[in-house]
């Protein structure tokens, strides 16, 4: 075994830019001087006595330094030092430290030689800890002389000492044999010096830093910065994506929210963003807006005002929050051009221009906006030029005047004389306690100058009074303030890395693929081929071919919210190309001696000694001609991915707004000055032509409609369109940009035309009014007689009649404002047309679509009910997983994070279909339990598909979390393939043929064996429909379905007088249903209610404290015969859902359930099964009128006995077959009709069933005691077993043994 060591700053790339504040840096430099200090008195010490007292002056370091608040931290049985998890020594162990004295060589590890005391004393401590302590929390391990460090991950102990069978056999040996320590560490060092491996680890040594510990100079400080972190909580105790560069500033964005006027808040379950309902200051940014638009009453000028909603009060509150996200955008954007220009001038202050000096009001700022930014420096006016020498021109798109701003306001319209009140959390402490308000623009500009937004990317020490901002966060602020819309939720950045970096190397891998393989043939099979190739291949024409190759990929992203996955495709495909050694300049010059990575979804570039690369200009140029090339070299590839790869379509057009920003963002990281004088610097491009708004799931118009006509009856063809929108990208002009803009829009509004003009509608007007016309034309030289007048003008009127009915459908098709937001992917993006016009499609498909289930929100699906994926019951995403894999090429790949359980859902039976039977399964990565998005209870699934109908059987990439109490180690652990307890990792075989209209469940191959097994012995199928004709009756039922049961508080506050939250509207509490003193005749449809309160594992309470208003469908229908009402018999019934009748909708409604379902599943004898259960399946057998909730399904059936079968759903063999073959949600078990249906019910003997049915009898009555009935249970299970002939190593399988 061999340590291979790593600096300090080499392994801290995941902390680059977390900078420790200068209070922090002065006491870990006491701190750490007093330690140093204690060495040489404790080395004259005994060496007992020394020992003890190097463990107590090392734990008093890094307690008071570090851990003192958060952690503890002490000696531990035989261990020096251990940190916990928690703040008590009662929580898991996370750190062991084995400390040496600094004369103790003979025991101390060195990288040459880690066969050493220390190492074998680690190792048992280490094994106790997983083994004896089932501790799975460990993060890193230590090996120190006070002076030397050795840091290992403690993920190397894991491969390569706990999974080692000779060592784990030898740790049981010292356990069950009570062998001495001596005697293992001598064994497990003949152990040590056989394995052939290295392991990674982090040294340093102290008094390398001693020199600049000891000196009263600062300057120095910052290389102190890693050795601070390396020790620090964040690095040791691997604190989840310490780092990401979307953590979210929570105090940055709480005084934002407020500046601007809004708050976030909770109603019902969801969060929203909203206007502030108390507390409003008119002053805010958001109410000076709506102040302005009521004031100039400019509404009228807007085409379509009901995109903004449904009245006046919320089309102004849109258009006003969709104006200041505009203003804050350009703002931010400003504030990050502004720190990165001061950072560019070595901390040159006179580069500052974002200040209430400099603009002093919304006029100066209209100004900044419009007539500085959005002008070239020579077309701006003298007065400008002097007054804004320092600010750059970047790129006009950002700084235009909007669409909207154009039909509305402007930021000048907006008053400056108000004051705006000081958040009580404030970042302005000092200002606060002289003056409790500010004008909001001065309130905004000093907010923002409290952060620092110009040392990002720099290793330093924070100043106290300056939090960082990173620039990558603003796509979280605003994702936020976009307001949790949509469906949509903001991805954490280790997902869309992580996703990107899988996707992109296939997809890079296909690329190549396609450009330099002969048809037919394959060159790469994976990227490593390529990594072979290019390796080869590095003169300066292969350079510049692959990177032209890898700049024809063309990702979509076709619901890109912020743009966060567009911003990791972007960093990685960098990083692909460093790593295969073509990132490279315009003249085909590879960037070299330089490490470029991805880390914690940021692109980090140092030198070979870790150092991050820093642009710099001194005496007006930058630092070296090298730097100059690399910042050069970035900018620009990054601007060519940007213009020719990424593509995305969002619904929401502020979320577009924030995703232009992004990439524009990413672009301004790398800006540099133009050679020769160094004072400007390049512009930007125009990407907004990539990012698009509208619904990517509504078209008019196929992918495989026909352009040949249209290109052959304009003017153009698609190189000539592909070349405009090339030129738009980078055109300056304003007044050029907007003639191509109009060039491009005529084209596609002639596509449309000519769409429409071959399309069978069109060519079905055209008949008709060819046939109306020629009638109306027809000349006679003798009158009509009156018999074929009116012939005639029956003909005429019938195809008048025909002509105006395929016109409105023209018109429908033209003005259905159902498409008013439709997307045209045939012809939106000439970049996936060849030259024929022909649809091509993406090379990826990539993203987090919005999960909107129908019942939530059915207006979302508007337009949709007419799609192949379309059923009920579904989830808008399978819709965007079916045109992901429509819109991808041949081949290539889609890869999205969604909901996991489209893999068994009822509502996902058609989009599995189309995964089936179109693509090739390449990845499934289920996160079980694992909440893997903040703020949102959904359990998550990656899942990559690869669009092929090639294969009809085939094996693919299958991982998945199990258990509960999942931390995010266990997701890392997951993504990296890494087999753990809590992982599932698999290669399942798929069959096409065996898929189509199942659910999918995938198995080890021993446990697929055992359930295969368990299904041969099914004798009994539950009938799942009824037969009129046969007289038979369904056999599994869902529960009923109430339009609402109860007032809930939105209800409450609608009705108000007397009605509380909680009140029975449907259901009624016992005490509700004696105050409403029913008739007798009423009491007849009011049904006893039941609940999981009384329905239990086996035994179910007869004692309801719950009655249901149980009206049918017909309730309020007269009858044929008699004419009367049944609603009629129940008056006071009637009485009471009167009072709830504004809030009760149901298809019956107001009187009527929702769904009654028949009403022979709640009498009699009967199961009861509950739908979703935590821990085990519930089944309870009931025998009396038991009347429940869709939380239940319900089993009747005389061809079983019921007891019998209760048993038998209760074993432990069915929770096995359900927890393998079932639907799960994380641990749950969701016990829907399918699952139920696909249970191998086995119908012995009626000998065995009575056997099995006594028993259940027993458990019921032990139950209804209060009594254990585990005996009974147990037994139950060793007979199903017996039937389904289940061996005692199955047995053990089932059990999880």
């Amino acid at each position: 075994m061999k340590l291979i060591t790593q600096s300090p700053k080499k392994a801290l790339k995941a902390f680059l830019k977390q900078r420790p504040s200068e209070s922090e840096r002065d006491k870990f430099k006491n701190n750490l001087i007093a330690l140093l200090d204690k060495i040489s008195v404790i080395e004259k010490q005994p060496k007992d006595e020394s020992e003890e007292h190097l463990k107590n002056n090392l734990r008093d370091f890094l307690r008071d330094t570090y851990y003192i608040d958060s952690n503890a931290i002490n000696t531990k049985d035989k261990k020096d030092l251990v940190i916990h998890i928690g703040k008590t020594t009662d929580t898991d162990v996370a750190v062991i430290i084995e400390a040496k004295r600094p004369s103790n060589k003979n025991e101390m590890v060195s990288a040459d030689n880690a066969n050493k005391k220390a190492l074998h004393e680690l190792i048992l401590y280490y094994l106790t800890e997983r083994n004896a302590k089932e501790n799975v929390q460990l993060k890193q391990l230590v090996v120190t002389d006070i002076y030397q460090w050795f840091i290992i991950d403690a993920n190397y102990f894991d491969k390569h000492i706990y999974r080692n069978t000779q060592i784990r056999k030898l740790y049981e040996t010292k356990v069950n044999d009570k062998k001495d320590n001596p005697w293992f560490y001598e064994e497990i060092a003949k152990i040590v010096s056989k394995i052939d491996v290295e392991i990674p680890c982090i040294y340093f040594d102290i008094r390398d830093y001693e020199k600049i510990l000891r000196n009263t100079a600062t300057d120095d400080d910052k290389e102190l910065v890693a050795l601070y972190k390396i020790l620090s909580p964040q690095h040791l105790l691997k604190i989840a994506t310490p780092n990401d560069s979307n953590t979210l500033n929570e105090r940055f964005y709480k005084e934002l929210l407020h500046i601007i006027g809004l708050e976030e808040a909770k109603e019902g379950t969801k969060n929203v963003i909203r206007r502030k309902k108390e507390n409003k200051n008119a002053a805010s940014l958001i109410e000076l807006t709506i102040e302005a638009l009521k004031t100039e009453d400019t509404f009228h000028r807007i085409p379509d005002i009901k995109v903004y909603g449904e009245n006046k009060e919320e089309q102004t509150f849109n258009i006003a929050l969709e104006l200041c996200i505009t203003w804050i955008n350009r703002i931010l954007f400003l504030k990050l051009l502004e720190g990165q220009l001061i950072s560019y001038h070595q901390g040159n202050k006179d580069y500052r221009f974002l200040n209430s000096e400099t603009i002093h009001d919304y006029d100066e700022l209209f100004k900044l906006f419009h007539k500085v930014l959005a002008v070239n420096i020579p077309d701006r006016t003298e007065a400008i030029k002097t007054k804004y020498s320092r600010v750059p021109y970047l790129n006009s798109s950002l700084f235009e005047i909007s669409e909207l701003e154009d039909q509305t306001i402007k930021i000048n319209s907006l008053e400056n004389d108000g004051q705006l009140e000081l958040i009580n959390t404030t970042i302005l402490k000092e200002i606060k306690k002289k003056a409790a308000t500010l004008p909001s623009l001065d309130y905004l500009f000093q907010f923002l100058d409290a952060y620092d937004f110009a040392s990002e990317g720099t290793e330093d020490w924070q100043k106290d009074n300056k939090q960082l901002i990173n620039a990558s966060v603003l796509g979280k602020v605003f994702e936020k303030i976009n307001g949790y819309r949509d469906g949509s939720i903001f991805t954490p950045a280790f997902i869309t890395m992580y996703m990107c970096r899988q996707s992109i190397r296939l997809a890079v891998v296909e690329k190549f693929n396609e450009t330099l393989s002969e048809k037919g043939k394959k060159l790469f099979d994976k990227f490593d081929d390529i990594k072979n190739y290019t390796s080869r291949h590095y003169k300066t024409e292969d350079v510049l071919k692959a990177n032209e190759i890898i700049n024809s990929l063309h990702i979509c992203d076709p619901a890109v919210g912020s743009g966060h996955f567009l911003v990791s495709a972007l960093n990685e495909i960098i990083a692909i190309k460093a790593e295969l050694g073509i990132l490279a300049d315009d003249k085909g010059n590879n960037l070299s001696g330089y490490e470029i990575e991805i880390v914690n979804d940021e692109l980090i570039i140092t030198d070979q000694q870790g150092n991050p690369i820093e642009y710099k200009l001194q005496n007006g140029k930058p630092i070296s001609k090298e730097v100059q090339r690399l910042q050069k070299t970035l900018f620009h590839q990054k601007q060519t991915i940007i213009e020719n790869c990424l593509f995305g379509v969002d619904i929401n057009p502020k979320s577009v707004l924030i995703c232009r920003l992004r990439l524009w963002i990413e672009l301004l990281k790398n800006a540099y000055y133009k050679e020769a004088e160094y004072t400007e610097l390049e512009t930007l491009p125009n990407i907004d032509i990539n990012i698009k708004c509208g619904n990517s799931l509504l078209s008019r118009f196929p992918l495989d409609a026909d352009l040949t006509k249209a290109l052959k009856s304009i003017k153009y063809d698609i190189k000539a369109y592909r070349g405009f929108v090339n030129d738009y990208k980078n055109e300056k002009n304003r007044d050029v940009k907007r003639g191509l803009q109009k060039i491009i829009d005529g084209i596609k509004g002639d596509f449309k035309t000519e769409i429409i003009k071959t399309g069978k509608d069109f060519q079905n007007y055209y008949k008709a009014k060819g046939d109306f016309e020629k009638l109306t034309q027809q000349f006679s030289f003798f009158e009509m007689t009156p018999k074929e007048k009116k012939k005639w003008n029956e003909d005429v009127k019938a195809a008048s009649d025909k002509m105006k009915k395929y016109e409105a459908v023209l018109d429908e098709i033209r003005n259905n404002v159902i498409y008013k937001n439709a997307f045209e992917w045939r012809f939106e993006f000439p970049e996936v047309l060849n030259n024929k016009g022909e649809f091509e499609g993406f090379d990826l498909i990539i993203g987090n679509p919005p999960y909107i289930k129908e019942y939530e929100n059915r207006d979302a699906f508007n337009g949709l009910r007419n799609l192949e994926c379309y059923q009920g019951k579904m989830d808008i995403w399978y819709l965007f997983g079916d045109l992901g894999l429509k819109i991808l090429k041949p081949n290539n790949y889609l890869c999205y994070i969604a909901t996991n359980n489209w893999v068994t859902n009822a509502g996902a039976s058609n989009f599995r279909n189309i995964v089936i039977q179109n693509s090739q399964i390449t990845n499934l990565t289920d996160f079980g339990a694992y909440m893997i998005f903040e703020n949102a209870s959904i359990q998550t699934m990656i899942m990559l598909f690869k669009n092929t109908k090639s294969a009809d059987n085939y094996t693919f990439d299958y991982r998945k979390l199990e258990g509960d109490k999942l931390v995010l180690h266990d997701v890392l652990n997951l993504l990296e393939g890494t087999e753990t307890e809590k992982s599932v990792l698999l290669s399942p075989v798929v069959t096409k043929a065996n898929l189509i209209d199942k659910p999918l469940t995938f198995n080890t191959d021993e446990n697929s064996g055992l359930l295969d097994k368990i299904k041969a012995k099914q004798n009994f199928f539950l009938r799942e429909k009824a037969d009129k004709k046969l007289k038979l009756q369904s056999e599994l039922g869902q529960g009923i379905v109430a339009p609402q049961d109860f007032v809930n508080k939105a209800s409450a506050e609608k009705l108000k007088g007397n009605i509380s939250n909680g009140d029975g509207i449907f259901v009624l509490s016992n005490e509700e249903f004696e105050a409403k003193k029913f008739l007798a005749k009423e009491k007849e449809i009011i049904k006893p209610y039941f609940t999981t309160d009384q329905l239990q594992k086996y035994f179910g309470s007869s004692e309801n404290t719950h009655w249901i208003i149980y009206t049918k469908s017909d309730i309020n229908k007269p009858d044929k015969k008699t004419k009367k009402v049944p609603l009629d018999n129940y008056p006071k019934i009637k009485q009471h859902l009167d009072t709830f009748k504004s809030v009760i909708t149901s298809d019956f409604g107001p009187y009527g359930l929702h769904r009654a379902r028949e009403q022979y599943f709640f009498e009699g004898e009967k199961i009861m099964v509950t739908r979703k259960c935590p821990k085990e399946p519930i089944f309870t057998y009931t025998d009396f009128d038991c009347f429940v909730s869709q939380t239940f399904f319900v089993i009747q059936s005389n061809r079983i006995d019921l007891k019998y079968l209760t048993g038998l759903l209760n074993s432990k063999l069915v929770a096995f077959w359900l927890r393998k073959k079932g639907k799960m949600q994380g641990n749950a078990y969701q016990l829907d009709k399918e699952p139920l249906l696909e249970i191998p019910i086995y119908k012995p003997a009626d000998k065995d069933a009575n056997e099995i049915a006594k028993l259940v009898d027993k458990i019921i009555s032990l139950k209804q005691q209060g009594k254990d009935s585990s005996k009974q249970e147990k037994k139950i299970d060793e007979l199903v077993y017996k039937l389904y002939a289940i061996t005692p190593d199955e047995q053990k399988i089932i059990e999880g043994q």
